[in-house]
């Protein structure tokens, strides 16, 4: 495996294909279990991961990377292979969560700062000898009344750039999450609303990173897409989330950035493919366009998977079809009548 950040980097958003965000907390992917009758237990969440990185055809075509939490990093399938091994096997980067959460900010109410920084030097040498080469933290911006503050954005950014920096020191690839949520508890603003809020926030953290003096060719940005609130009086037509999107991201991030992994956000799984498709079909641009979605890739897999062994191979392809369709809409190629086909 090759040990250059800028490599690495590229291997993450080759072309046709996306990453696999697989890092739900332990109590994130309870929730999921719990809406199929499953229990969550350190077995159950193995096998479901195990099922999904076991999902060849899916895995070698269309997933570059993959992003662990911290029990499935350790773990091992049922033949005492590594999971990550099982990532590695399939031609994609292992990569994982380091973040602690999104946790309420002193005397700002409504707003969250990401925690996580406090040891992660020590953390970062630890997951770098169990395999990852690239890693996650993820910041949350909330629109609302009066929200977000500077306070909030600048806070963030900067901890995404502290984040980032001890990442590339230990030779692991960051990816930089700065979400401005489209479904937070109010979101009722516009698409007008999320442009101004997303483009402030992607300015203040490229200075971050830029005073971090961070590599940018040895970095992958995952933001949301510009989009109306789930509550929003207007939704926004598909064309105009990719318009806007991309005039976004030409006025905020260096050409040098080798690419850019969106977040689903709230989306469907289909309106995360056909936005990421219409976004990609306005190219060529300065930066690879893909995906880094978790439960857009995964929600049809695990309902048709619902704990059962002998389901594994329909939840398989249900897995598979969902990473086609994202492979294929990260080259600008989707169409919806192939959702229908299948």
């Amino acid at each position: 495996m090759t040990e250059r950040l800028e490599d690495i980097a590229q291997a993450m958003v080759a072309r046709g294909k996306g990453i696999l965000a697989a890092d739900e907390s332990t109590g994130t992917i309870k929730k999921r279990f719990d809406s199929i009758s499953i229990e969550s237990t350190p077995t159950s969440r193995r096998d479901y991961r195990q099922m999904l990185f076991g999902a060849k055809d899916g895995m070698k075509k269309h997933i570059s990377g993959v992003i662990l939490y911290d029990e499935t990093i350790r773990q091992e399938a049922d033949n005492g292979k590594q999971l990550v091994d099982l990532i590695e096997a399939a031609g994609a980067v292992p990569g994982i969560k380091v973040d602690t959460g999104a946790k309420a900010m002193p005397f700002h109410a409504g707003e969250k700062i990401t925690e996580g920084l406090d040891g992660l030097r020590e953390r970062l040498i630890e997951y770098y000898k169990l395999g990852a080469r690239f890693a996650k933290w993820r910041a949350v911006i909330d629109i609302a009344d009066g929200l977000p503050t500077w306070s909030c954005v600048k806070a963030n950014a900067h901890a995404l750039a502290r984040y980032a920096a001890l990442c590339q020191e230990q030779k692991i690839v960051p990816i930089v999450e700065p979400e401005v949520l489209m479904d937070g508890p109010v979101a009722t603003h516009d698409i007008a609303r999320c442009y101004e809020v997303t483009e402030w926030a992607l300015k203040t953290v490229f200075d971050e990173l830029y005073d971090a003096r961070i590599n940018l060719e040895g970095m992958v940005l995952k933001p949301n897409m510009v989009i109306a609130g789930k509550n929003a009086a207007k939704k926004a037509r598909p064309a105009e989330v990719a318009e806007m999107t991309v005039k976004c991201l030409k006025a905020c991030v260096p050409s040098s950035v080798p690419g850019i992994a969106f977040l689903s956000g709230g989306q469907s799984d289909v309106e995360a493919t056909e936005h990421l498709s219409l976004i990609n079909q306005m190219g060529p641009h300065p930066w690879k366009l893909t995906f880094s979605y978790g439960r857009a890739l995964q929600a049809a897999a695990l309902k048709a998977w619902g704990g059962k062994t002998g389901n594994v191979e329909k939840a398989r392809t249900a897995f598979t079809h969902r990473a086609r369709m994202n492979g294929l809409a990260a080259a600008g190629k989707w169409q919806k009548a192939l959702e229908k086909a299948a």
